[in-house]
Order: structure tokens, then C-alpha cells, then sequence
């Protein structure tokens, strides 16, 4: 037990700063900063213990039931989950630096903003460590609900409450898809436990034509999760009406959350990961995923060519970048799930920079249009310069870290008999080059308005700064990161 528990201590420690907060914010109510400094000293307690489990490595992971006597082996430890534990932690920390600031300019700083955030990130941390589709749903609920909240932060703005109404409304039915879909894939297969699943499709003939049915009915629910085409109605409205952090944090870390339990699923649901010798049809399962992906890169990108609001912009940007991790999980290669975690990290921080970046340059919900950048490179050079990095990042030119990102999720494709996917992955990184650059040449080769705009510096500068240091690092030094990602796949395969 003692085992269990340090290896557990991840997820106990945020699930107790996400609930002591609450109380701490009832007892300092006009305390504005200790809820700020009490997430922000969390989440870094948090991050260390997730990186001494990372550390442990254990060499057993699928916990037997005499010697994980709490899981039951419904979670699992080590690995690629302690990988996204510091994953879902570091972006916690860059979106507390960041929110104080932008919370105060728009005197909207309240404690609850900061154990909403808490509790989204244990939802995600649990869907992480899930091996049992119904752990699987609570941490996506978990996560959900306090996305909800936090998209209608800004109560007295029209934009923010339409926002969560909207999210929510569409989050409840894409809730009911996922919820039906596990309780015919139950029905089918007499269990929720992904590796009992996986055995049933990999050595039982005939599967009933309902598993069928409740896989197709998963995928939707997660497609929406991560915003994946034709499921993604909800992200550019959600996007542009919630907070400016919080559409950061959710583009983010939520499509994070939402490519790990895509993973998950595809443990149980493509076999063809260990074996050739597979009754069920699993290469059905990935071209519908390669469709998928394939559909939903090239609706984003072609979208975001028209949007004039920057935020409303980044979220097709967003929409098209789901489709490039879903190549990740159509490749049956480790390659390919590396792939997706190397790109997951080099997305953080190039896409929460740039909503950072968009936080200072905005006041009251305004200067959000593409207009209102003109002439950013004479009148704030070095946040234009910040801007410009992220854009070339997102557009995967060298030498930054997005790049290397597509590149592996390109290779994996190749591997696996995909071009016809990688080659509507490049067209579609083609067409997106337009709006990344577009931005920038309005930054730089426009006049700049007669009024400046003004910007004041705060702990958001952190947030800009670890993430352009980790671009470049990433980018220049890409196998430090895949070794250590890879190591962490080949533990999360033992079990």
C-alpha cells in the first residue's frame, strides 16, 4: 500500500489543494492574493511529486489487486501518466502567473477562479491515470464542469455568459453520446477495465455489431472534447466569449486532457498496437479516425483564413490542430503516440504564449481584431517579437519546437501506410501559413495607430518567457524530450 500511495500522491495532493481552496477562499474573502498564492505553491507541490513518480519508474505498472489494494487497478502509475501529471501542472502554473494580471486590469480577480482551475486540472490529471472507461468519465466531467464555469467568469459580459451556456448545452449532449457509447461497449464486451476490453477484441471471433456502435459512439464524444470537425461547434463561440487565459488554458491543457483519453480508448480499441492476429475490425477504427483527422485539419485551417478576430482565429487554428494530433493515433506505432506527447508539450507553449500575449495587448474585451495588432512591432517590439515566435511555431518553421512536432506526427503517418494523410497534413500546414504570417505582417509591416496601446508588466512575463525558452530549447534540442516521452510510453505498455 505504501507503494500505491506514493505513486498515487499526485492525484491525492491536487485533489486536496483543489478542495482546501475553496475553504481558504470562504475564510480570506477580501484576501485577493492568497488564492492566487496558494494555487500557485499547489500546483507546484503537485508538479514535484508528479516528477519523483516520474522518477521511480516502476518496473511493474498494472497494479495486482493484493498489491494495490485502493486503484483495484482502475488507475495506473508512472509513465506516460506521471508525464501529463507534469504536463497538466506546468500549464496550471503558466495560467496562474498569467490570470493575476489580466484578472486585475479587468477588476475581475476572485478566489474561485483559481479552485475552478484546480479542479479542472485534477479532472485531467484522473483521466490520465485512468485505466477503467468509468474513471475515464468522471475525469472528463470533472474537467468539464469547471470549464463551464470558468468560461462565463466575466458574468456581466454578454460574450462570457453565451460562451458557458453554449459549451455547457453542447457539453451535456456530447456527454450522452460518450456515456451510451460505454454502456454498449460494457454490453458488448462485460467490462469497463481497458486491458479486459482489449483482450476480449483481440482473442474473441465474432464480435457482437453493437461494439461497433458504441466505439463510433466514443469517438464523438471525444471528437468534441477536443474540438475535432464535425464536432466542433461549440469551440469558436466558447473561445472568443470566454476569458482570454482561460480559452488558453482550454485549448490547451483541456485538448490535452482530451488526446489522452483518445489514448486510452485506442489501447482497447486497436489491438492492432500488439498483434496482426485481430478478429475485430481495428483498421476500420483507424481510417475513420484518418477521416477524421483528415477533415478536421483542413476545415480549421480553410476557416481561420476569414476570421478578423484574433482570438476567434486561434481557435480554428486550434480545431485544425486537433486533426494533426488525431495522426498520432492513427499510426500503430509507438512513434505515433510520442509523437502526439511531443506535440502536446511544443502546443502548450506556443499557444498559450500567444493568448498571453493577446491578455496584454486586450482591455474590457476589446483590440481583440487582427486591425488592432497593427503596427504592435514599433510600439511594443519585444511582445510583436513574443507574437511573431508563437506564429512561426504554431506554423511548424524551424527552428522552433512546432516543427519537430509535425515532423514526428508526419513520420509516424509514413510508417504506417498513411501518406495520403501526410500529404493533406502538409497542404493543410501550407494553408495555415497564410493567417500565422498574415498577423505578423500586420505587426510589422503596418503603420501603427495614432493611440498606443498600453501594457503593464506583471507575472504574465514569466509565463511568456518559460514558453519562448522552451520553444527554442524543444526546437533545437528535440531529442531530450522524445527520449524522456518514449521511456514513459514503454512503461505505459507493460500493463
Amino acid at each position: 500500500m505504501g507503494t500505491e500511495l506514493f505513486l498515487m500522491s499526485p492525484l491525492i495532493l491536487i485533489s486536496f489543494v483543489a478542495i482546501s481552496a475553496i475553504v481558504i477562499d470562504a475564510l480570506f474573502q477580501k484576501e485577493k492574493g492568497i488564492g492566487y498564492g496558494y494555487a500557485l505553491s499547489g500546483l507546484i507541490v503537485v508538479c514535484a511529486a508528479s516528477v519523483l513518480t516520474l522518477m521511480r519508474m516502476p518496473s511493474v505498472i498494472y497494479p495486482h489487486a493484493d498489491e494495490f489494494v485502493i486503484s483495484k487497478g482502475m488507475l495506473v502509475f508512472g509513465g506516460y501518466s506521471a508525464i501529463f501529471d507534469i504536463i497538466f501542472c506546468v500549464a496550471g502554473i503558466l495560467t496562474v502567473l498569467a490570470s493575476r494580471p489580466y484578472l486585475q486590469r479587468e477588476y475581475k480577480e476572485h478566489n474561485e477562479y483559481y479552485s475552478l482551475l484546480l479542479f479542472s486540472i485534477s479532472g485531467m490529471m484522473l483521466i490520465g491515470h485512468a485505466n477503467n472507461l468509468l474513471i475515464l468519465f468522471i475525469g472528463i466531467e470533472v474537467m468539464s464542469i469547471a470549464f463551464y464555469v470558468l468560461s462565463g467568469f466575466f458574468r456581466t459580459n454578454i460574450g462570457s455568459v453565451e460562451a458557458s451556456l453554449k459549451y455547457f448545452l453542447l457539453g451535456a449532449f456530447a456527454t450522452g453520446f460518450l456515456v451510451y457509447g460505454i454502456a454498449l461497449v460494457y454490453g458488448a464486451t462485460g467490462s469497463i477495465e481497458v486491458v479486459q476490453i482489449s483482450h476480449f477484441i483481440l482473442y474473441v471471433s465474432n464480435p457482437p455489431m453493437y461494439l461497433m456502435i458504441g466505439i463510433g459512439l466514443i469517438i464523438v464524444g471525444l471528437g468534441f472534447k477536443i474540438a475535432a470537425f464535425p464536432f466542433h461547434q461549440w469551440a469558436p463561440d466558447v473561445y472568443q466569449g470566454a476569458p482570454t487565459v482561460v480559452t488558453g488554458f482550454m485549448s490547451t491543457a483541456g485538448k490535452a486532457a482530451g488526446m489522452v483519453a483518445f489514448i486510452v480508448v485506442a489501447r482497447s480499441f486497436i489491438p492492432i498496437f500488439y498483434s496482426n492476429d485481430v478478429k475485430f475490425d481495428a483498421e476500420g477504427v483507424r481510417i475513420v479516425l484518418a477521416v477524421l483527422s483528415a477533415l478536421t485539419m483542413l476545415y480549421g485551417n480553410i476557416v481561420a483564413l476569414a476570421q478578423k478576430n484574433v482570438k476567434r482565429m486561434l481557435a480554428y487554428s486550434s480545431i485544425a490542430h486537433a486533426g494533426y494530433m488525431l495522426m498520432g493515433i492513427v499510426a500503430k506505432t509507438p512513434h505515433g503516440w510520442d509523437a502526439i506527447v511531443f506535440y502536446i508539450i511544443t502546443y502548450l507553449f506556443m499557444q498559450l504564449g500567444a493568448f498571453v500575449v493577446i491578455s496584454k495587448v486586450e482591455n474590457k474585451g476589446e483590440n481583440l481584431e487582427l486591425s488592432d495588432f497593427t503596427g504592435l512591432g514599433k510600439t511594443k517590439p519585444i511582445l510583436a517579437a513574443m507574437m511573431a515566435v508563437f506564429m512561426f511555431s504554431l506554423a511548424g518553421i524551424p527552428p522552433f519546437a512546432g516543427f519537430f512536432g509535425k515532423y514526428y506526427l508526419f513520420v509516424a503517418a509514413i510508417e504506417t501506410g498513411y501518406l495520403w494523410l501526410t500529404i493533406i497534413a502538409v497542404i493543410a500546414s501550407v494553408i495555415s501559413i497564410y493567417f500565422y504570417i498574415g498577423l505578423i505582417v500586420q505587426m510589422y509591416f503596418k503603420e501603427a495607430p495614432e493611440k498606443e496601446i498600453e501594457t503593464k508588466t506583471g507575472g504574465e512575463t514569466i509565463t511568456l518567457v518559460i514558453s519562448l525558452v522552451a520553444l527554442f530549447v524543444f526546437g533545437i534540442f528535440p531529442s531530450l524530450l522524445l527520449n524522456m516521452i518514449h521511456k514513459g510510453f514503454m512503461i505505459y505498455l507493460k500493463f
